[in-house]
């Protein structure tokens, strides 16, 4: 997008073009250091109708976890949001950063975080669980981290694996199988991540967003509250 940009509306005159990789990360870490201090000021509202969602949530028994691991600054930014929120609401949903995401299951075979020396153990019990489609990409990837012979594909982005891992995390801390879980994602490296996965995904769009195509999202809306972004909605997304 940022070289779409500088294409349309030209690059700097005085920019080498050997050097417009350099200049566009400069500009990206920029764009990231904005942003976290325009979050870490308190003074970016929350969307209309978030409180309401998580009420309901928590009134129907449906737990929201919220991912602020996808990127390496995500955690300083989710953080001051969610704390907006309040002690109450806070308490009611689970964050998982990137402690969360090491310390989970899958996390600590992936990442290789904390795994034990009976590697063999480990791949074995987890091959033993892959009983459903799910379980076997799990156990994929556990084979990957072990160095064995498995056909696996290696096409997506490390940042892809990122967002992955954290969904899967997420859904490990929920106590709820990827399968019956639904990403609310803004962006469409989440939704890429979810369809890898085999995780529903419905995309809430924003002003940056309003115009982006998500073809594998199960729906795009556009707020929180009715007729958009409900419990009930994603109820029925999940029913067959």
């Amino acid at each position: 997008m940022l070289t779409l940009y500088f294409n349309k509306i030209g690059w700097p005159t005085s920019l080498p073009t050997n050097e417009k990789g350099s200049f566009m990360k400069r500009v990206l870490r920029e764009k990231q250091k904005a942003l976290e201090d325009l979050v870490m000021s308190k003074s970016l509202p929350l969307r209309p109708g978030a409180e309401e969602f998580i009420d309901d949530a928590h009134k129907e028994g449906v737990p929201i976890v919220v991912l602020a691991s996808y990127s390496r600054s995500g955690e300083n930014i989710a953080r001051p949001i969610i704390e907006s929120l309040g002690k109450d609401r806070m308490s009611k949903i689970k964050i998982i950063g990137k402690t969360e995401v090491e310390q989970s299951f899958y996390g600590q075979l992936v990442l290789g975080k904390g795994v034990s020396s009976s590697l063999d153990e480990q791949l074995v019990t987890e091959a033993r669980k892959a009983a459903s489609t799910e379980k076997q990409k799990i156990a994929k990837e556990v084979a990957s981290v072990l160095k064995l012979s498995v056909d696996i594909d290696t096409t997506s982005s490390e940042r892809e694996q990122k967002i992955v891992t954290a969904l899967r995390a997420g859904a490990e801390h929920a106590e709820v199988p990827v399968p019956n879980c639904i990403l609310v994602a803004g962006s469409l490296p989440g939704v890429t991540a979810a369809e890898q996965i085999g995780m529903p995904c419905v995309v809430l769009r924003s002003r940056l967003t309003s115009r982006a195509e998500f073809p594998s999202a199960n729906a795009i809306l556009d707020s929180f509250g009715p007729p958009d972004l409900t419990i009930s909605k994603l109820r029925d997304l999940r029913s067959p």
